[in-house]
Protein backbone atom coordinates (compact mmCIF):
# COMPACT_ATOMS: atom_id res chain seq x y z
CA UNK A 1 0.00 0.00 0.00
CA UNK A 2 1.87 3.14 -0.68
CA UNK A 3 1.80 6.12 1.66
CA UNK A 4 -1.07 8.06 -0.39
CA UNK A 5 -3.58 5.42 0.72
CA UNK A 6 -2.10 4.76 4.07
CA UNK A 7 -4.17 5.98 7.10
CA UNK A 8 -3.36 9.51 8.46
CA UNK A 9 -3.18 10.49 12.22
CA UNK A 10 -6.70 12.31 11.26
CA UNK A 11 -7.90 8.82 9.49
CA UNK A 12 -6.92 6.43 12.83
CA UNK A 13 -8.02 8.97 15.50
CA UNK A 14 -11.57 9.00 13.51
CA UNK A 15 -11.40 5.04 13.47
CA UNK A 16 -10.75 5.12 17.77
CA UNK A 17 -13.26 7.13 18.04
CA UNK A 18 -15.60 5.05 15.66
CA UNK A 19 -14.62 2.09 17.21
CA UNK A 20 -15.73 3.22 20.72
CA UNK A 21 -19.00 5.38 19.99
CA UNK A 22 -20.75 3.36 18.61
CA UNK A 23 -24.85 2.27 20.53
CA UNK A 24 -23.63 2.67 24.23
CA UNK A 25 -23.61 6.50 24.95
CA UNK A 26 -27.21 6.66 23.11
CA UNK A 27 -28.33 3.09 25.67
CA UNK A 28 -25.66 2.63 28.11
CA UNK A 29 -26.57 4.91 30.30
CA UNK A 30 -29.84 3.60 31.34
CA UNK A 31 -28.10 0.31 32.29
CA UNK A 32 -25.20 1.46 33.99
CA UNK A 33 -28.47 3.64 35.82
CA UNK A 34 -30.60 0.83 36.77
CA UNK A 35 -27.41 -0.74 38.30
CA UNK A 36 -26.22 1.75 40.04
CA UNK A 37 -28.97 3.11 41.32
CA UNK A 38 -27.08 6.26 42.81
CA UNK A 39 -25.68 9.47 41.07
CA UNK A 40 -23.03 8.86 43.10
CA UNK A 41 -21.86 5.23 42.15
CA UNK A 42 -23.39 5.66 38.15
CA UNK A 43 -20.63 8.82 37.48
CA UNK A 44 -17.73 6.83 39.48
CA UNK A 45 -18.13 4.16 37.02
CA UNK A 46 -18.01 6.35 33.98
CA UNK A 47 -15.21 8.11 35.58
CA UNK A 48 -13.28 4.73 36.47
CA UNK A 49 -14.25 3.23 33.45
CA UNK A 50 -12.66 6.37 31.46
CA UNK A 51 -9.48 6.02 33.54
CA UNK A 52 -9.25 2.35 32.85
CA UNK A 53 -10.15 2.86 29.37
CA UNK A 54 -6.52 5.49 29.00
CA UNK A 55 -4.68 3.08 30.84
CA UNK A 56 -5.74 0.44 27.95
CA UNK A 57 -5.20 2.74 25.25
CA UNK A 58 -1.67 3.17 25.99
CA UNK A 59 -0.70 0.68 26.57
CA UNK A 60 -2.32 -0.70 23.34
CA UNK A 61 -0.24 1.91 21.58
CA UNK A 62 2.86 0.96 22.65
CA UNK A 63 1.90 -2.81 21.38
CA UNK A 64 0.73 -1.69 18.02
CA UNK A 65 3.88 0.74 18.24
CA UNK A 66 6.34 -2.12 18.66
CA UNK A 67 4.34 -4.54 16.48
CA UNK A 68 2.21 -2.69 13.65
CA UNK A 69 1.15 -5.22 11.53
CA UNK A 70 -2.76 -5.97 10.13
CA UNK A 71 -4.52 -8.17 12.16
CA UNK A 72 -2.71 -6.94 15.26
CA UNK A 73 -5.23 -8.20 17.99
CA UNK A 74 -4.74 -11.51 16.63
CA UNK A 75 -0.95 -11.57 15.84
CA UNK A 76 -0.29 -9.97 19.32
CA UNK A 77 -1.47 -13.29 21.00
CA UNK A 78 -0.19 -15.38 18.65
CA UNK A 79 3.64 -13.91 18.61
CA UNK A 80 3.17 -13.39 22.66
CA UNK A 81 1.36 -16.24 23.74
CA UNK A 82 0.38 -19.44 21.50
CA UNK A 83 -1.31 -19.92 18.10
CA UNK A 84 -4.11 -21.34 19.77
CA UNK A 85 -5.57 -19.09 22.44
CA UNK A 86 -5.10 -16.64 19.66
CA UNK A 87 -7.42 -19.08 17.75
CA UNK A 88 -9.99 -19.00 20.38
CA UNK A 89 -10.08 -15.66 21.70
CA UNK A 90 -10.28 -14.20 18.08
CA UNK A 91 -12.80 -16.57 17.03
CA UNK A 92 -15.36 -15.49 20.15
CA UNK A 93 -14.68 -11.69 19.45
CA UNK A 94 -15.31 -12.30 15.40
CA UNK A 95 -18.97 -13.96 16.46
CA UNK A 96 -19.78 -11.00 19.55
CA UNK A 97 -18.17 -8.73 16.90
CA UNK A 98 -20.19 -9.68 14.28
CA UNK A 99 -23.68 -9.78 16.83
CA UNK A 100 -22.64 -6.43 18.09
CA UNK A 101 -22.76 -5.08 14.28
CA UNK A 102 -26.61 -6.76 13.87
CA UNK A 103 -27.20 -5.48 17.00
CA UNK A 104 -26.18 -1.41 16.09
CA UNK A 105 -28.00 -1.85 12.90
CA UNK A 106 -31.26 -3.32 14.09
CA UNK A 107 -30.79 -0.77 17.18
CA UNK A 108 -29.84 2.03 14.58
CA UNK A 109 -33.58 1.12 12.78
CA UNK A 110 -35.46 0.96 15.92
CA UNK A 111 -35.08 4.77 16.53
CA UNK A 112 -36.60 5.23 13.18
CA UNK A 113 -39.96 2.75 14.23
CA UNK A 114 -41.57 5.37 16.11
CA UNK A 115 -41.70 8.05 13.21
CA UNK A 116 -42.50 5.93 10.83
CA UNK A 117 -46.16 5.63 9.14
CA UNK A 118 -48.62 3.78 11.62
CA UNK A 119 -48.66 0.53 9.15
CA UNK A 120 -44.54 0.03 9.05
CA UNK A 121 -44.02 0.34 12.86
CA UNK A 122 -43.80 -3.36 12.83
CA UNK A 123 -40.40 -5.58 14.08
CA UNK A 124 -40.33 -6.98 10.51
CA UNK A 125 -39.82 -3.67 9.17
CA UNK A 126 -36.99 -2.70 11.70
CA UNK A 127 -34.86 -5.83 10.52
CA UNK A 128 -35.63 -5.16 6.39
CA UNK A 129 -34.54 -1.69 7.51
CA UNK A 130 -31.00 -3.20 9.76
CA UNK A 131 -30.76 -5.48 7.04
CA UNK A 132 -30.61 -3.38 4.39
CA UNK A 133 -27.90 -0.80 6.72
CA UNK A 134 -25.65 -4.21 6.80
CA UNK A 135 -25.77 -4.66 3.36
CA UNK A 136 -24.88 -0.74 1.57
CA UNK A 137 -22.39 -0.86 4.29
CA UNK A 138 -20.84 -3.58 2.58
CA UNK A 139 -21.11 -2.32 -0.62
CA UNK A 140 -19.52 0.54 0.48
CA UNK A 141 -16.91 -1.32 2.19
CA UNK A 142 -16.13 -3.39 -0.95
CA UNK A 143 -16.15 0.00 -3.28
CA UNK A 144 -12.17 0.24 -1.65
CA UNK A 145 -10.16 1.19 1.33
CA UNK A 146 -10.25 4.96 1.02
CA UNK A 147 -13.99 5.25 0.46
CA UNK A 148 -14.90 3.34 3.46
CA UNK A 149 -12.84 5.77 5.43
CA UNK A 150 -14.39 8.42 4.01
CA UNK A 151 -17.28 7.22 4.74
CA UNK A 152 -16.38 6.96 8.04
CA UNK A 153 -15.06 10.29 8.81
CA UNK A 154 -18.27 12.18 7.27
CA UNK A 155 -20.21 9.78 9.61
CA UNK A 156 -18.34 10.15 12.40
CA UNK A 157 -18.51 13.98 12.30
CA UNK A 158 -22.34 13.81 12.24
CA UNK A 159 -21.94 11.48 15.46
CA UNK A 160 -20.24 13.54 16.86
CA UNK A 161 -22.39 16.76 16.21
CA UNK A 162 -25.39 14.53 17.78
CA UNK A 163 -23.00 13.96 20.87
CA UNK A 164 -22.38 17.57 21.40
CA UNK A 165 -26.19 18.57 21.22
CA UNK A 166 -26.52 16.21 23.66
CA UNK A 167 -23.85 18.14 26.48
CA UNK A 168 -25.45 21.11 24.96
CA UNK A 169 -28.37 20.46 27.67
CA UNK A 170 -26.01 20.85 30.19
CA UNK A 171 -26.91 24.69 29.28
CA UNK A 172 -30.75 24.07 29.23
CA UNK A 173 -33.31 24.39 32.53
CA UNK A 174 -32.64 21.45 35.03
CA UNK A 175 -34.84 18.90 35.56
CA UNK A 176 -36.82 19.73 38.76
CA UNK A 177 -35.74 17.76 41.73
CA UNK A 178 -37.78 14.70 43.03
CA UNK A 179 -38.61 13.95 46.48
CA UNK A 180 -38.42 10.15 46.11
CA UNK A 181 -36.81 7.46 43.88
CA UNK A 182 -37.82 4.58 42.36
CA UNK A 183 -34.09 3.59 42.22
CA UNK A 184 -32.67 1.83 45.90
CA UNK A 185 -29.22 3.30 47.23
CA UNK A 186 -26.90 0.86 47.79
CA UNK A 187 -27.25 -0.42 51.90
CA UNK A 188 -23.58 -1.60 52.53
CA UNK A 189 -20.24 -2.16 51.28
CA UNK A 190 -20.68 -5.07 49.98
CA UNK A 191 -23.71 -3.86 48.12
CA UNK A 192 -22.00 -1.26 47.13
CA UNK A 193 -18.96 -3.04 45.45
CA UNK A 194 -22.00 -5.48 43.24
CA UNK A 195 -23.71 -2.25 42.44
CA UNK A 196 -20.34 -1.08 40.91
CA UNK A 197 -19.34 -3.68 39.53
CA UNK A 198 -22.65 -4.52 37.68
CA UNK A 199 -22.71 -0.86 36.52
CA UNK A 200 -19.02 -1.27 35.25
CA UNK A 201 -20.09 -4.08 33.11
CA UNK A 202 -22.24 -1.56 30.86
CA UNK A 203 -19.81 0.62 31.03
CA UNK A 204 -16.83 -1.66 29.77
CA UNK A 205 -19.12 -2.50 27.12
CA UNK A 206 -19.42 1.17 25.86
CA UNK A 207 -15.73 2.18 26.41
CA UNK A 208 -14.73 -1.21 24.66
CA UNK A 209 -13.49 -1.38 20.99
CA UNK A 210 -10.18 0.72 20.72
CA UNK A 211 -8.11 -2.16 20.69
CA UNK A 212 -9.12 -3.26 17.62
CA UNK A 213 -7.03 0.23 16.38
CA UNK A 214 -3.80 -2.09 16.32
CA UNK A 215 -5.45 -3.91 13.45
CA UNK A 216 -4.56 -1.55 11.19
CA UNK A 217 -1.00 -1.22 11.97
CA UNK A 218 -0.09 -2.33 8.54
CA UNK A 219 -1.76 0.56 6.95
CA UNK A 220 -0.58 3.40 9.06
CA UNK A 221 1.72 5.90 8.07
CA UNK A 222 4.73 6.43 10.04
CA UNK A 223 2.85 3.77 12.67
CA UNK A 224 5.35 4.46 15.66
CA UNK A 225 4.12 7.83 15.91
CA UNK A 226 0.63 7.72 14.07
CA UNK A 227 -0.87 4.86 16.66
CA UNK A 228 -0.13 6.24 20.21
CA UNK A 229 -1.05 9.62 19.44
CA UNK A 230 -4.13 8.82 17.39
CA UNK A 231 -5.09 6.28 20.34
CA UNK A 232 -3.98 8.78 22.93
CA UNK A 233 -6.00 11.89 21.33
CA UNK A 234 -9.60 9.20 20.16
CA UNK A 235 -9.64 7.94 23.51
CA UNK A 236 -9.50 11.41 25.39
CA UNK A 237 -12.03 13.12 23.04
CA UNK A 238 -13.93 9.87 24.21
CA UNK A 239 -13.79 10.10 28.14
CA UNK A 240 -14.78 13.74 27.66
CA UNK A 241 -17.61 13.32 25.73
CA UNK A 242 -19.85 10.20 27.77
CA UNK A 243 -19.10 11.95 30.91
CA UNK A 244 -20.10 15.53 29.41
CA UNK A 245 -22.79 13.43 27.83
CA UNK A 246 -23.81 11.68 31.70
CA UNK A 247 -23.71 14.88 32.99
CA UNK A 248 -26.37 16.50 30.23
CA UNK A 249 -28.63 13.65 30.98
CA UNK A 250 -28.41 13.91 34.70
CA UNK A 251 -29.11 17.50 33.99
CA UNK A 252 -32.21 17.52 31.70
CA UNK A 253 -34.08 14.29 33.12
CA UNK A 254 -32.57 13.79 36.48
CA UNK A 255 -31.41 10.32 37.53
CA UNK A 256 -34.87 8.60 37.48
CA UNK A 257 -35.37 9.82 34.15
CA UNK A 258 -31.97 8.39 32.76
CA UNK A 259 -34.60 5.14 33.49
CA UNK A 260 -37.84 6.01 33.31
CA UNK A 261 -40.08 7.69 30.72
CA UNK A 262 -42.71 10.38 31.56
CA UNK A 263 -45.09 6.82 31.66
CA UNK A 264 -43.10 5.77 34.86
CA UNK A 265 -41.96 2.86 32.50
CA UNK A 266 -38.17 1.52 31.74
CA UNK A 267 -37.08 3.20 28.71
CA UNK A 268 -33.68 2.43 27.52
CA UNK A 269 -33.78 2.33 23.43
CA UNK A 270 -34.85 6.15 23.29
CA UNK A 271 -32.87 8.38 26.24
CA UNK A 272 -31.18 10.59 23.51
CA UNK A 273 -33.95 11.23 21.84
CA UNK A 274 -35.98 11.55 25.31
CA UNK A 275 -33.20 13.81 26.15
CA UNK A 276 -34.13 16.09 23.19
CA UNK A 277 -37.63 15.84 23.51
CA UNK A 278 -37.34 17.51 26.98
CA UNK A 279 -34.75 19.87 25.84
CA UNK A 280 -36.36 21.54 22.55
CA UNK A 281 -39.86 19.99 22.76
CA UNK A 282 -41.56 16.94 20.59
CA UNK A 283 -40.34 17.87 17.05
CA UNK A 284 -36.58 17.02 18.88
CA UNK A 285 -38.01 13.85 19.68
CA UNK A 286 -38.27 13.02 16.00
CA UNK A 287 -35.63 15.35 14.62
CA UNK A 288 -33.39 13.14 16.84
CA UNK A 289 -34.59 9.91 16.65
CA UNK A 290 -34.02 9.85 11.96
CA UNK A 291 -29.98 11.38 13.04
CA UNK A 292 -29.55 8.78 15.49
CA UNK A 293 -30.08 6.19 12.76
CA UNK A 294 -27.40 7.57 10.72
CA UNK A 295 -25.28 7.65 13.74
CA UNK A 296 -25.55 4.74 14.49
CA UNK A 297 -24.55 3.61 10.98
CA UNK A 298 -20.95 4.31 11.89
CA UNK A 299 -20.38 1.15 13.77
CA UNK A 300 -21.71 -0.76 11.27
CA UNK A 301 -18.94 0.44 9.20
CA UNK A 302 -16.20 0.25 11.29
CA UNK A 303 -16.98 -3.01 12.26
CA UNK A 304 -16.51 -3.98 8.49
CA UNK A 305 -13.81 -2.96 8.36
CA UNK A 306 -11.98 -3.71 11.12
CA UNK A 307 -13.33 -7.35 11.35
CA UNK A 308 -12.26 -9.04 8.46
CA UNK A 309 -8.94 -7.71 8.85
CA UNK A 310 -8.46 -9.95 11.81
CA UNK A 311 -9.74 -12.81 9.39
CA UNK A 312 -6.70 -11.75 7.04
CA UNK A 313 -4.61 -12.19 9.89
CA UNK A 314 -5.83 -15.63 10.77
CA UNK A 315 -5.73 -17.28 7.52
CA UNK A 316 -1.79 -15.66 7.09
CA UNK A 317 -1.62 -17.94 10.05
CA UNK A 318 -2.82 -20.72 8.54
CA UNK A 319 -5.38 -21.56 11.61
CA UNK A 320 -8.12 -20.18 8.84
CA UNK A 321 -8.05 -21.33 5.26
CA UNK A 322 -5.87 -18.99 2.91
CA UNK A 323 -7.96 -17.84 0.53
CA UNK A 324 -9.68 -15.56 3.58
CA UNK A 325 -6.38 -13.16 2.62
CA UNK A 326 -7.60 -12.43 -1.20
CA UNK A 327 -7.04 -8.34 -1.62
CA UNK A 328 -7.83 -6.56 -4.70
CA UNK A 329 -4.04 -4.46 -5.16
CA UNK A 330 -5.73 -1.57 -6.80
CA UNK A 331 -8.95 -1.08 -3.91
CA UNK A 332 -7.31 -2.77 -1.02
CA UNK A 333 -10.31 -4.53 -0.74
CA UNK A 334 -9.81 -7.95 1.83
CA UNK A 335 -12.51 -9.88 -1.36
CA UNK A 336 -13.04 -12.66 0.60
CA UNK A 337 -13.04 -12.08 4.45
CA UNK A 338 -15.15 -9.21 3.80
CA UNK A 339 -18.42 -10.69 2.77
CA UNK A 340 -17.53 -13.97 5.23
CA UNK A 341 -18.28 -11.73 7.75
CA UNK A 342 -21.11 -9.34 6.73
CA UNK A 343 -22.18 -12.81 5.84
CA UNK A 344 -22.07 -14.16 9.67
CA UNK A 345 -23.79 -10.42 10.57
CA UNK A 346 -26.63 -10.86 8.10
CA UNK A 347 -27.12 -14.61 10.12
CA UNK A 348 -26.98 -12.81 13.64
CA UNK A 349 -29.22 -10.28 12.55
CA UNK A 350 -31.89 -12.21 12.88
CA UNK A 351 -30.95 -13.07 16.31
CA UNK A 352 -29.92 -9.51 17.29
CA UNK A 353 -33.24 -9.14 19.26
CA UNK A 354 -31.81 -11.40 22.12
CA UNK A 355 -28.29 -9.44 22.50
CA UNK A 356 -28.84 -7.84 25.43
CA UNK A 357 -29.03 -11.42 27.00
CA UNK A 358 -25.74 -12.33 26.16
CA UNK A 359 -24.08 -8.56 26.55
CA UNK A 360 -22.80 -10.56 29.84
CA UNK A 361 -20.90 -13.04 28.77
CA UNK A 362 -19.67 -11.20 25.71
CA UNK A 363 -18.34 -8.68 28.32
CA UNK A 364 -16.94 -11.67 30.38
CA UNK A 365 -15.14 -13.48 27.67
CA UNK A 366 -14.15 -9.63 26.44
CA UNK A 367 -12.87 -8.72 29.84
CA UNK A 368 -10.62 -12.19 29.65
CA UNK A 369 -9.51 -11.13 26.58
CA UNK A 370 -8.49 -7.53 27.18
CA UNK A 371 -6.49 -8.88 30.13
CA UNK A 372 -4.18 -11.23 28.36
CA UNK A 373 -3.97 -9.14 25.58
CA UNK A 374 -2.70 -5.86 27.88
CA UNK A 375 -0.44 -8.55 29.42
CA UNK A 376 1.15 -8.89 26.25
CA UNK A 377 3.18 -5.95 26.89
CA UNK A 378 5.28 -7.51 29.65
CA UNK A 379 6.31 -10.14 26.98
CA UNK A 380 6.81 -8.15 23.98
CA UNK A 381 9.18 -5.58 25.64
CA UNK A 382 11.40 -8.54 26.16
CA UNK A 383 11.32 -9.77 22.71
CA UNK A 384 11.44 -6.35 20.76
CA UNK A 385 13.83 -4.47 23.35
CA UNK A 386 16.09 -4.22 20.11
CA UNK A 387 13.62 -1.45 19.16
CA UNK A 388 13.95 0.74 22.41
CA UNK A 389 15.45 4.05 21.42
CA UNK A 390 14.17 4.17 17.84
CA UNK A 391 11.64 6.72 17.88
CA UNK A 392 8.77 3.70 18.84
CA UNK A 393 6.04 5.21 21.47
CA UNK A 394 6.92 3.93 25.23
CA UNK A 395 4.38 4.23 28.03
CA UNK A 396 5.37 6.16 31.18
CA UNK A 397 4.31 4.34 34.53
CA UNK A 398 5.26 1.12 33.57
CA UNK A 399 4.16 -1.83 34.73
CA UNK A 400 1.70 0.34 36.80
CA UNK A 401 -0.76 1.41 33.92
CA UNK A 402 -0.85 -2.17 32.44
CA UNK A 403 -1.36 -3.81 35.86
CA UNK A 404 -4.25 -1.70 37.42
CA UNK A 405 -5.96 -2.18 33.85
CA UNK A 406 -5.78 -5.81 34.17
CA UNK A 407 -6.24 -6.03 37.98
CA UNK A 408 -10.09 -3.97 36.73
CA UNK A 409 -11.22 -6.23 34.23
CA UNK A 410 -10.30 -9.45 36.45
CA UNK A 411 -12.72 -7.59 38.69
CA UNK A 412 -15.42 -6.93 35.66
CA UNK A 413 -15.33 -10.73 35.00
CA UNK A 414 -15.95 -11.80 38.14
CA UNK A 415 -18.80 -9.05 38.67
CA UNK A 416 -20.18 -10.67 35.43
CA UNK A 417 -19.87 -14.16 36.84
CA UNK A 418 -21.46 -12.92 39.68
CA UNK A 419 -24.47 -11.08 37.93
CA UNK A 420 -25.15 -14.28 35.32
CA UNK A 421 -23.33 -17.39 36.34
CA UNK A 422 -24.69 -19.49 34.10
CA UNK A 423 -24.32 -17.23 30.86
CA UNK A 424 -20.24 -16.93 31.52
CA UNK A 425 -20.71 -21.05 32.51
CA UNK A 426 -22.22 -20.94 28.54
CA UNK A 427 -19.48 -18.51 27.50
CA UNK A 428 -16.52 -20.26 28.65
CA UNK A 429 -17.96 -23.76 26.77
CA UNK A 430 -17.85 -21.58 23.70
CA UNK A 431 -14.82 -20.35 24.58
CA UNK A 432 -13.08 -23.91 25.15
CA UNK A 433 -14.82 -25.06 22.37
CA UNK A 434 -13.26 -23.73 19.89
CA UNK A 435 -9.69 -25.43 20.84
CA UNK A 436 -11.02 -28.89 18.82
CA UNK A 437 -11.78 -26.49 15.67
CA UNK A 438 -8.50 -24.91 15.59
CA UNK A 439 -6.48 -28.51 16.01
CA UNK A 440 -8.99 -29.56 12.83
CA UNK A 441 -7.87 -25.99 10.94
CA UNK A 442 -4.13 -26.69 11.86
CA UNK A 443 -4.68 -30.09 10.25
CA UNK A 444 -6.30 -29.26 7.29
CA UNK A 445 -4.17 -26.75 6.44
CA UNK A 446 -0.77 -28.36 7.08
CA UNK A 447 -2.01 -31.28 4.73
CA UNK A 448 -1.42 -29.27 1.50
CA UNK A 449 2.29 -28.75 2.78
CA UNK A 450 2.57 -32.43 3.42
CA UNK A 451 1.26 -33.39 -0.18
CA UNK A 452 4.00 -31.44 -1.37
Amino acid sequence: MTSKNKLSRFDLTMIVVSLVIGMGIFRSSFNVAMEAQSPWIFFAAWLFGGLIALFGALTFAEIGSRYPVMGGFYKIYSYCYHPALAFMINCIILISNAASVSAVALIGAGYLKGILPQQWQTDNVVQVVALAAVIVFFFVNYLGFRMSVRTQNILMVIKIGIVLFICAGLFWPGAEPTTTSRLTAPSGAWDTIKMFGAALIAVSFTYGGYQQTINFGGEVNNPQRTIPRSIFWGIGIIVTLYFLTNLAYYHVLGFDGIVYNDAGLPSKNDLAARHVQQMVGPTGYTIMSGLLFFAVLAYVNIGLMSNPRVMYAMADEKVLPSFLKRTNERTHVLTVALPVFAAVAVITLFFAESFDTIVNWVIFLDSIGLATAVGSIFILRKKTKHLDGTGIYKMKLYPLMPVIYILAYIFVAISCAIKDPSGTGYGLLLFFGFYPLYLLSRRLNRKPAENN
